[in-house]
């Protein structure tokens, strides 16, 4: 009897025990009941719904930073990176364009001013990678990123004063195989260029019909443009040269051939960029052995007259390097990365030297048709500078030319033209005189 107590005593302890083992692998570890995941819900949701405005502030990217003594402006508008710059013949406007699907036309008038007022057009469906005004600045033309073609936009100005711009019926069709490297139109108005990274380069009419092809043996193109009298189209690339042709048309506008004008021979590699003078009797050219040149084109081609070289200067080059010589063709900016480095044609001597403009490599490089403003683009920004070294140029010029001349008239104008040069210099460095 006592032994049977004594066993249904044991069973009942083994029992308890299992019961308590098994209970204690139920509940749940300290601080990770129903209470303490309400309370770690409660606890981390109000800050997870603060953060996202600290993120954002983060990520959002900065505007790069840049300041020098002859720095004008900066242009702030596009949300995306510039990739192009264009003045208006009549050097009204400048026109800009960039990957928020948007070009913007900037009233030349006010880089001087606190607001910058500036035209949007917006790209449907697209982005321009150029644009180019028309010669009687009424249309623009832009090479779309994606579609791989020009459209058209023509510009209306209403009573206000602004315009609206409206697309042509159709985009030119689609012709070249390789991506476009520029594109040009004519100042003439009879013709519009486009180049491709291969040897391409192909003449519209400004109906969008493809008037002939020239193929520039050069293995590739690296840069192509339209001369600023419209007579002339030019490339350089792979090889140490820049070819020069002639757009030939009638005397009724009608197009008969494109023929070989000159080429520019010199260099020891292969050439970066070119630039014409306003009146196409000078260019300069940046290549790939570390030298500029500076050329008389003035010359008889047709008679086999070849360009005379007046001057080669030494500088710093990179892949994407861009050359710009002023209108009056006085000094020469070339852009290497961020730099941007400015010398005087007369000499080769470096003037300024502008380091870290933007935050990624200078897309663009321009003067105003003016020579008062280099502008300058290669990120959100553009950069608007004086022309400090042009003036220095004219002063310089103008002495010169004043310790020749043989008659009062010529000393009294030359004289004229000194003090009022000197007057510009004397405000852009806040001189006084």
């Amino acid at each position: 009897m006592v032994t049977a107590l004594l066993g249904v005593g044991l069973g009942l302890l083994l029992a308890l025990l299992l019961l308590a083992a098994v209970l204690r692998r139920a509940a749940p570890p300290q601080g990770e009941g129903p209470g303490a995941n309400c309370h770690a819900a409660v606890k981390h949701e109000a800050p997870r719904k603060a953060k996202p405005p600290t993120r954002a502030r983060k990520d959002k990217p900065r505007q790069h930073s840049f300041a020098h003594r002859l720095l004008v402006t900066t242009l702030k508008g596009h949300s995306g990176a510039v990739s192009c710059l264009h003045f208006s013949g009549s050097g009204k406007y400048l026109a800009s364009c960039a990957d928020d699907r948007t070009v913007r036309l900037w009233s030349t008038r006010d880089f001087t001013a606190r607001e910058h007022r500036c035209l949007r057009a917006n790209v449907e469906l697209d982005h321009a990678e150029f644009v180019r005004f028309s010669p009687d600045c009424r249309a623009f033309v832009v090479w779309l990123a994606n579609g791989e073609t020009i459209r058209v936009y023509k510009m209306t100005k209403k009573d206000d004063g602004n315009f609206t711009f409206n697309t042509a019926s159709e985009d030119f069709p689609k012709k070249h195989k390789a991506p476009v490297i520029n594109i040009g139109v004519a100042e003439t108005g009879k013709f519009i260029m486009t180049a491709s990274s291969d040897t391409t380069i192909l003449i519209w009419n400004l109906r969008g019909e493809v008037l002939t092809s020239i193929n520039t043996n050069q293995m590739n193109n690296a840069y192509a443009a339209v001369s600023p009298c419209g007579r002339f189209v030019a490339s350089c690339g792979f090889t140490p040269d820049v070819k020069v042709w002639e757009v030939c048309f009638g005397k009724s506008g009608d197009f008969q051939d494109v023929t070989r004008a000159f080429e520019l021979k010199g260099h020891a590699a292969g050439v970066y960029s070119f630039s014409f003078s306003n009146d196409s009797r000078r260019m300069a050219t940046v290549s790939k052995d570390g030298t500029w040149k500076f050329w008389d084109t003035d010359v008889e081609y047709k008679k086999q007259q070849d360009p005379y070289l007046l001057l080669t200067g030494k500088c710093e080059v990179a892949e994407l390097c861009h050359i710009a010589l002023s209108p009056d063709a006085h000094v020469v900016a070339i852009s290497c990365g961020t730099t941007i480095t400015v010398y005087n044609t007369r000499r080769g001597e470096e003037e300024e030297r502008f380091v870290g403009v933007h935050g990624q490599h200078i897309a663009d490089l321009a003067f105003d048709i003016t020579s008062r403003y280099l502008v300058s683009c290669g990120d959100r920004a553009i950069r608007v500078f004086h022309n400090a070294p042009g003036y220095r140029a004219v002063v310089e010029e103008m002495e010169s030319m004043l310790r020749k001349a043989t008659t009062k008239a010529t000393r009294e104008r030359l004289e004229q033209q000194i003090t009022s040069a000197k007057k510009v210099l004397a405000a852009i460095y806040g001189k006084k005189q």
